[in-house]
């Protein structure tokens, strides 16, 4: 796993960001939605961790999923991301 340590303004602006995203105007798609979770739980938690879910539970799988493609990448580059993702919103 790469965790690179984000930095304390990385982080505010992280924890701002997530904050934002909760007060949007309009919801966003499904497939934006994902993403953003994906990367916040990467920014957050770092590599996906435990089994995939199974075929039944198809949220938690496609959550799973989307959280595993980002497997490798640094917490702080997932953190910049949602940031400009929700910036972007």
């Amino acid at each position: 796993m790469t965790d690179s340590a984000p930095t304390n303004d990385l982080q505010a602006a992280f924890d701002a960001a997530i904050a934002h995203s909760k007060t949007l105007a309009t919801r966003p798609d499904n497939l934006t939605l994902l993403q953003l979770y994906a990367l916040y739980k990467q920014g957050s938690s770092g590599d996906v961790a435990g089994e995939r879910p199974g075929m039944t539970d198809f949220v938690a799988r496609a959550k799973w999923d989307a959280w595993a493609a980002l497997r490798g990448a640094s917490r702080a580059q997932a953190m910049q991301d949602y940031i400009e993702r929700v910036r972007g919103l």
